[in-house]
């Protein structure tokens, strides 16, 4: 028994100032003559150039993840935890730590400012606190001046830091910021605990983001 083969359907020529019809010689084939292959030929042109830099800046992005030391690993972890604490806690409305400001005052106050109005702070600082770096209850939605140091923004009468401990102590209670001050632990991630330190967070934030939208 013979299987007749189906005969292709014509086609409309893809260059815009043809349009003429006509029965495709071969597979993919989108125009309809050698002349408008040439006037169709620039469009395949930089889409090829377009997929060739798409290539290479993936390349380029896997030559500089390897080239990547564990400081700079920790850098990115620090960042993914820190936007997500960032991003969080504006989700749910709290204001500074540190001074108790709300977010549209300090947006009111701080909002020109370059890369926003707030920052995620660390209430035990990384430098003397290292081991704490990446804990996300020690990182906390600050407005950029008191994440900066200024007692200008504090809580009356008490310095940035103290006016952090009493908003951390209103948050989450004495026994869990004596907790954080006596911890200690050292933790020393290896490369692929920050890898994945950094992947986990960052699809944290995206969900966040993604569930605000």
């Amino acid at each position: 028994m013979t299987i007749e083969r189906k005969q292709p359907r014509a086609k409309k020529c893809k260059v815009a100032t043809c349009g003429a019809t006509f029965i495709p010689a071969r597979l993919g084939q989108s125009v309809c003559s050698p002349a408008c292959a040439i006037i169709d030929a620039p469009r395949h042109q930089e889409k090829a150039r377009k997929s060739l830099a798409q290539v290479e800046r993936k390349e380029i992005k896997v030559r500089k993840e390897k080239l990547k030391s564990r400081a700079d690993h920790l850098k990115d972890a620090e960042k993914a935890v820190r936007d997500y604490r960032r991003t969080y806690e504006l989700s749910i409305g709290s204001g500074c730590i540190s001074c108790g400001e709300s977010q549209e005052s300090i947006l009111a106050a701080q909002g020109w400012k370059t890369g926003g109005a707030f920052d995620a702070g660390h209430f035990l600082g990384k430098g003397a606190r290292p081991e704490l770096r990446l804990e996300p209850t020690n990182i906390w939605l600050q407005c950029k001046s008191c994440n900066a140091g200024s007692s200008k923004f504090a809580r009356k009468g008490e310095t940035v830091s103290q006016g952090f401990r009493a908003g951390l102590i209103a948050r989450i209670g004495l026994e869990a910021v004596e907790a954080l001050e006596f911890d200690h632990e050292p933790r020393k991630h290896a490369v692929e605990e920050l890898k994945a330190i950094t992947a986990e967070y960052r699809a944290k934030t995206r969900e966040l983001k993604r569930a605000a939208a």
